[in-house]
C-alpha cells in the first residue's frame, strides 16, 4: 500500500470498545460502539442498560478525568471506584444528562438552576432605573447586611484604631427570607383554648397528659395550669407560646423550658416530611399553613429590587413571564453597552423554547419540575456548547414528552451527533429508537435473567432479529372495541391551579380514564392540584423512592415485618434479631454485608465482610429457621420463589404472601428480596412504589406516567394490571403520553391546545375511538397515526 493513501494513525480509533463488563447484573459482555454516531440501548426494564451505559462507560470516563486533577483537588471530589470491566478503550469525555429530579431546595428556581437569572441580574444592575446597586441587590438569595466597628491597623510600628463600616445590599425579602411563602402554625390545631392545661388542652401527637412533654408546660410555674388558655394574660400567653429556651427546675429535675411554637418547629417542622410517621405527617399537614408572603407578594424580592425597572418591567415581572414571552421582550431591548450579555441571554431563552420548555417561567421552583422537564433543563447547558468529540449520555430523554414533542427531541439529539459527538441514549420509545445509527439490545430478561447482549447492529437488523425488543418494535395497540361504562363521576369545577383556565370537567369513576396533552398543558395540575377535598384518592407521583444501601425491597414494601414476626414466633425470640439494621446485625460490618475502607482521595474499597460472608447477620441468628430456611436464605430468594414458600405448608404467612403477590403483579418476580434499593433501575423503583401503594385503602388511584422506564413488553403487563384494578371496583386515572395506554383507555380527557398559557383548557373528552375519528387535537392526530387509522 502506498504511504500517501495510508490512513493517519490518529483516525484508527473510531470505536469505543468495552470487553468483559460485569457491573451489577452484566454477564461479562463485550460491545463495540461507533464514535460520532447515535447509539440507542434497548431492553426490558432491569436488563442492564444503565449498568452498561452509566455505571461502566460514563463512570470510567468521569473517573479518568478526575484522575487528571491534583490529589489536593481530588480530595474534594466524589471518589469513584473503577467499574468491573476488563477493557475500556477509546473513551472520550462523557457528559451525563440524567433524570435525577432537581433538588427541592425552596430557594432554587428554574432561573437560578440555569444561568438565566444571573444574566438578568447583571442586566438590571446596568440598565435598571432607579439604579439600586450591584447584581446582588437583585438576588433573592443575598440578604442585606450592614455593620460598623473599630479595626486595629499597624502604621509605622504603632497600632492605630480606626472606625470602619460596611454594607451589602441584597435583594432578599426580609420577611420570607427569599422563599416567597411564609409558614404559620394554625394555633387551633395545637390546643383547645376553652380548656385548661390540666384538662388536656394540648392536641399535639406525642403530648399525652402526664407525659414529660406535657408536664413541661403544666409544671413550669409560669402560668396557672388550671386556667383556660383563652383567659391567659398577654404575658402568660407569650411565655406559653414563644419563650426562649430557659434552664429551670421542673418537677424536681433540671430541664430546658421552651415556648410551644419554637419547640414544635424544631421537633417536627425541621424534619423531612417523607421520613415522618403517618400520624405526625397528618398533624403537620393540618397545623402548618403556607401563605404567600404579604410583604413581597411571593416575588421573594425586596421593595427596592422591585422598584428598579427597564422599560416599565421589573426583574420580578421578568421572572414571572412565560419564557417564550420573556425571549420576545429581551429581543426588543437594543442597548449597545450590554450587547454581548443580551446575546447570550437571548440564546439561553431561545434554547428553552426550542427544547419545548417555553411554557415555564424563571420563577418556577425547581423542585416542582417533573423528571423529564428537569432533564431537558439540564440539556439547555449543552445545546450551544462548542465542544465536539464528546460523549453525551442520555437517560430516556423522551420521558414526559408527548409524541408531538418527541419529534423535536429527536432533532436535538441528531444535531448533537452532527456536531461530531458520540451520543448514547437509553430508550424505550419506538419513535426514538428509529433514529439510531446503531442499536444495542440487552436482555433477554430482567435482573439475573438479563445482562447479555441479544443484538447489536442497525434498526432494520433489530426488527428482523426476533429478540423481545425486535418483536415488539412494530407493536401497535388497537383501540378497544367496547369500553366500560362509568359508575359515577368526580366533579372538578373552576380549577385554576397553575395554568388551568377555570376548567370544569367530570372525571368518570369505575373506569380507566387517561389524561393526555402536550408537556406543560396542565395534566398534573388537574389530577394532583385540583382534586376536590375529601375525595378518596391514592396518588402515586413521579418522586423517586429514596433508599440507602441498607434498604431493600423487603424493608421498603413492609414485607420484612410479617417475616420477622413469623421467625420470632417460631423460635420464641424477639423480632429485632431478624433485622440486619437492628440487634441481629453482624457486629463486624454492622449489617451492611460489606466493609468499606476509605482511602482518602483514592477510590474507596468495599470488601465482603469475612465474618458473616456478606449475609449481614450474626452467626447465632442464622441458627433460627422457619420452614427449614434461615433469614439470610429467605432474603436471598426471588419474589417468585418467596411467593411459593410463604403460600402453603409450615411457612404459610398470609401477610407476607399478600405483599409478594402484589410485587409479582407489577412484574417484579425476578427481584431478590434482599437486593439493595440503590441497585434497582428507575422503572423497577417506580413499580416497587406502585406495588406498595396498591395496598392503600382508596377507591381512586391517580398514576403519573406509570410507563416511565418500561419496555414495550412491560407496558402490556402494566395494562393488564390496570385492568385488574378497575375490574376489582377501583377507579384509575392515569396521566400518560404512551399511545398504547391511550388506546387502552375507556375515557380520554385531552388538555391543550398548547403548553403554558396556550394550554390549560379541556380540548376533548370522550372515548379513544372518538378521539381518533375526530382528529381534532394534536393527541388525536398522533394516536390515529399510531393505531394506523
Amino acid at each position: 500500500m502506498d504511504d500517501a493513501t495510508a490512513p493517519h494513525a490518529a483516525d484508527s480509533h473510531d470505536l469505543i470498545r468495552v470487553h468483559g463488563a460485569r457491573e451489577n447484573n452484566l454477564k461479562d459482555i463485550s460491545v463495540e460502539l461507533p464514535k460520532r454516531r447515535l447509539t440507542v440501548f434497548t431492553g426490558v426494564s432491569g436488563s442492564g442498560k444503565s449498568s452498561l451505559v452509566f455505571d461502566t462507560i460514563a463512570a470510567e470516563s468521569q473517573r479518568l478525568i478526575n484522575e487528571t486533577y491534583s490529589a489536593f483537588v481530588q480530595g474534594f471530589m466524589p471518589t469513584l471506584a473503577r467499574p468491573e470491566v476488563d477493557v475500556l478503550d477509546g473513551l472520550t469525555t462523557a457528559i451525563i444528562v440524567d433524570q435525577q429530579r432537581m433538588g427541592a431546595d425552596p430557594r432554587s428556581t428554574v432561573g437560578t438552576a440555569t444561568d438565566a437569572n444571573a444574566m438578568l441580574r447583571i442586566l438590571f444592575s446596568r440598565l435598571g432605573k432607579p439604579h439600586i446597586g450591584s447584581p446582588k441587590a437583585y438576588s433573592f438569595n443575598v440578604a442585606s447586611i450592614s455593620g460598623a466597628g473599630a479595626v486595629t491597623v499597624e502604621r509605622g510600628g504603632q497600632q492605630v484604631k480606626e472606625r470602619r463600616s460596611f454594607s451589602i445590599t441584597g435583594g432578599m425579602c426580609p420577611r420570607c427570607e427569599g422563599r416567597g411563602t411564609v409558614t404559620d402554625l394554625d394555633l387551633t390545631q395545637l390546643f383547645d383554648d376553652s380548656l385548661s392545661l390540666n384538662e388536656g388542652a394540648l392536641t399535639i401527637p406525642g403530648y399525652k397528659t402526664g407525659g414529660w412533654n406535657y408536664r413541661l408546660y403544666t409544671e413550669s410555674g409560669l402560668y396557672d395550669p388550671d386556667k383556660p388558655i383563652r383567659d391567659f394574660t398577654k404575658r402568660e400567653l407569650q411565655a406559653f407560646l414563644y419563650k426562649e429556651p430557659t434552664r429551670m427546675k421542673i418537677a424536681g429535675i433540671n430541664m430546658t423550658y421552651e415556648g410551644l411554637i419554637p419547640r414544635i418547629q424544631k421537633s417536627m417542622l425541621a424534619k423531612d416530611k417523607e421520613g415522618m410517621q403517618p400520624h405526625i405527617r397528618a398533624f403537620v399537614d393540618r397545623a402548618v399553613t403556607f401563605t404567600v408572603c404579604p410583604e413581597c407578594e411571593g416575588t421573594r424580592l425586596t421593595a427596592a429590587a422591585r422598584s428598579s425597572k427597564i422599560e416599565g418591567v421589573s426583574i420580578a415581572d421578568a421572572c414571572a413571564m412565560q419564557i417564550s414571552d420573556l425571549a420576545e421582550w429581551v429581543r426588543g431591548l437594543d442597548q449597545p453597552s450590554v450587547a454581548p450579555l443580551l446575546a447570550s441571554l437571548r440564546h439561553t431563552l431561545d434554547s428553552f423554547v426550542e427544547i419545548g420548555l417555553g411554557y415555564l417561567s424563571l420563577d418556577r421552583p425547581a423542585g416542582t419540575l417533573s423528571g423529564g422537564e428537569a432533564q431537558r433543563v439540564k440539556m439547555i447547558r449543552h445545546l450551544g456548547s462548542s465542544l465536539t468529540d464528546v460523549t453525551y449520555v442520555f437517560d430516556e430523554p423522551t420521558i414526559g414528552l408527548h409524541p408531538h414533542d418527541i419529534q423535536r427531541m429527536n432533532e436535538l439529539l441528531l444535531r448533537l451527533r452532527d456536531k461530531g459527538n458520540t451520543v448514547l441514549v437509553v430508550e424505550h420509545k419506538p419513535e426514538a429508537i428509529a433514529i439510531a445509527d446503531h442499536v444495542v439490545d440487552l436482555g433477554p430478561g430482567a435482573g439475573t435473567a438479563g445482562g447479555t447482549v441479544c443484538f447489536e447492529g442497525t434498526v432494520a437488523g433489530l426488527r428482523a432479529s426476533g429478540t423481545l425488543t425486535g418483536r415488539h418494535l412494530d407493536d401497535r395497540a388497537r383501540v378497544k372495541d367496547t369500553v366500560r361504562g362509568a359508575t359515577g363521576s368526580l366533579e372538578i369545577r373552576g380549577a385554576t391551579t397553575h395554568n388551568l383556565q377555570r376548567v370544569d370537567v367530570d372525571i368518570p369513576l369505575g373506569v380507566l380514564c387517561v389524561v393526555t396533552g402536550v408537556a406543560g398543558s396542565g395534566k398534573s395540575s388537574l389530577v394532583h392540584g385540583s382534586m376536590p377535598a375529601g375525595a378518596d384518592v391514592v396518588s402515586i407521583d413521579q418522586t423517586p423512592i429514596r433508599g440507602s444501601r441498607r434498604s431493600n425491597p423487603a424493608t421498603y414494601t413492609g414485607l420484612l415485618e410479617p417475616i420477622r414476626k413469623a421467625f420470632a414466633k417460631a423460635n420464641g425470640v424477639k423480632p429485632a434479631l431478624f433485622s440486619a439494621n437492628s440487634e441481629g446485625a453482624c457486629p463486624t460490618c454492622n449489617g451492611a454485608g460489606v466493609v468499606y475502607t476509605d482511602l482518602a482521595m483514592m477510590a474507596g474499597v468495599a470488601t465482603t465482610c469475612e465474618e458473616c460472608e456478606g449475609k449481614r447477620f450474626q452467626a447465632s441468628v442464622l441458627e433460627y429457621t422457619f420452614g427449614g430456611r434461615d433469614i439470610a436464605e429467605v432474603l436471598a430468594m426471588s419474589v417468585t420463589e418467596a411467593e411459593e414458600f410463604f403460600a402453603a405448608g409450615e411457612a404459610r404467612t398470609p401477610a407476607a404472601h399478600k405483599v409478594l403477590e402484589r410485587m409479582s403483579d407489577v412484574g417484579l418476580g425476578y427481584l431478590t428480596l434482599g437486593q439493595p434499593l440503590t441497585t434497582l433501575s428507575g422503572g423497577e423503583r417506580q413499580r416497587l412504589k406502585l406495588a406498595t401503594h396498591m395496598a392503600d385503602k382508596g377507591g381512586i388511584y391517580v398514576l403519573d406516567e406509570p410507563t416511565t422506564g418500561l419496555h414495550l413488553a412491560d407496558v402490556e403487563q402494566l395494562l393488564a394490571l390496570l385492568d385488574r384494578l378497575v375490574d376489582s371496583g377501583k377507579s384509575v386515572i392515569v396521566v400518560e403520553h404512551h399511545q398504547a395506554v391511550m388506546a387502552h383507555a375507556d375515557w380520554i380527557i385531552d388538555l391543550g391546545p398548547g403548553a403554558g398559557h396556550d394550554g390549560g383548557r379541556v380540548v376533548f373528552e370522550g372515548t379513544p375511538a372518538e378521539l381518533v375519528a375526530a382528529r381534532s387535537t394534536v393527541t388525536g392526530e398522533h394516536l390515529a397515526k399510531y393505531v394506523g387509522m
